[in-house]
């Protein structure tokens, strides 16, 4: 095989990859294109400068292909850039420390359901001694493994479901009203609830994990779309500072959390701090973000980290924060425009339209 014909061909498929993600559907085929964002940064740098090893400097076609290998790698990393460690961080860091009694701790693991070893993870909570912890995917075998170590947490809210999407909630610090949620899906549940800080005042925190768009899963992102809308719009009808927490089944970087961001108006946290990429736990290339952990305004930063190995295909999400309203302009997001709240609504009725038609169905 000719090299340059060769080169050219690497370089196609990195323009294709690019290009895939960009269309305006939610086909999991194409939602999956999502999801390596890194990596298609990295293969397209290579194309691009593997590719001139060949580059003839009499031949326009060269200079046209050259071009539009470049205009991809600018348009990857555009994307990804704002999750590199530059320290230009959205949510600022934090002035007090974890002593006082705006402070608190939250620690958040999808713990694999299949895990057979709870030990790993019993044994981070008992050193990190969180004042929040979120655990997804857990059945009542899960709930009972971790019912020790969890015994001294006043407060809970425990989801215990066999289809992956059980989740547990446990808080040293009050919770107000909790509320179980299933907000596209009856199989599907999501936690609100108000939490009362040491200082007494309170925050709205909103646990999810929504379905990704997968064959085995769903077909499309339609469901996970929907579930992000509509805790998007509560927390842009927000009356006190927010949190979203939990395994999104989506990168920070792709449509559907852009929109999410621009009409909750929250924060991300690690946008200038690091990729802090917690799936898959078992991969040393294919890894990206799929845990989130977005805020309002009137947030700090005190840490920010992974979690240990627990033996599972997500690593654990630990952040310690402080709710600091006095600098809460300083962070403040714009407002979401009438199109792109349209396009909100638009998503959450195509999720609630796509569950009847599944009722209907007998899916």
């Amino acid at each position: 095989m000719k090299l340059k014909p060769f080169l050219q061909g690497f370089g196609l498929f990195a323009i294709l990859l690019t290009l895939i993600p960009i269309a305006a559907a939610d086909f999991w085929w194409i939602r999956m294109f999502d999801y390596p964002h890194t990596q298609l940064t990295i293969l397209t740098f290579v194309a691009l400068v593997v590719y001139f090893m060949r580059f003839d400097v009499k031949w326009i076609k060269d200079y046209v292909f050259v071009s539009v290998l470049l205009a991809c790698f600018v348009f990857q990393l555009y994307k990804v850039y704002p999750y590199l460690p530059h320290t230009s961080y959205e949510v600022g860091e934090a002035e007090n420390t974890i002593d006082n009694e705006n402070a608190f701790k939250f620690y958040a693991a999808n713990v694999l359901q299949k895990n057979t070893n709870p030990n790993l993870l019993i044994e981070e909570i008992k050193t990190i001694d969180p004042d929040i912890i979120l655990l997804t995917e857990t059945d009542t075998r899960w709930m009972n493994d971790v019912a020790d170590v969890v015994s001294k947490y006043k407060y809970k809210v425990e989801i215990p479901i066999d289809n992956t999407y059980g989740m547990l909630l446990y808080s040293k610090l009050k919770l107000k009203n909790p509320q179980k949620k299933f907000l596209v899906d009856d199989s599907i549940p999501s936690i609100q609830t108000i939490v009362k800080l040491r200082s007494g005042k309170e925050i709205m925190l909103y646990a999810i994990h929504p379905t990704p768009p997968m064959p085995q899963e769903n077909p499309n992102s339609t469901d996970r779309d929907g579930e992000m809308m509509i805790v998007a719009k509560k927390a842009l009808n927000r009356k006190m500072p927010v949190i979203i927490a939990g395994d999104f089944n989506d990168v920070a970087w792709s449509g559907s959390s852009k929109l999410f961001r621009k009409v909750s108006t929250l924060l991300d946290v690690r946008v200038g701090r690091g990729f802090y990429n917690t799936f898959d736990a078992t991969s040393f290339i294919m890894k990206w973000p799929l845990d989130q952990f977005f805020v309002s305004e009137e947030f700090k930063v005190i840490k920010l980290e992974k979690g240990k190995d627990i033996d599972s295909d997500h690593l654990p999400f630990y952040v310690e924060l402080s709710l600091e309203p006095k600098d809460a302009e300083e962070q403040e997001s714009e407002k979401p425009t009438e199109g792109q709240l349209e396009n909100a609504n638009d998503q959450i009725k195509d999720a609630k339209e796509e569950q009847k038609e599944k009722k209907k169905n007998g899916e």
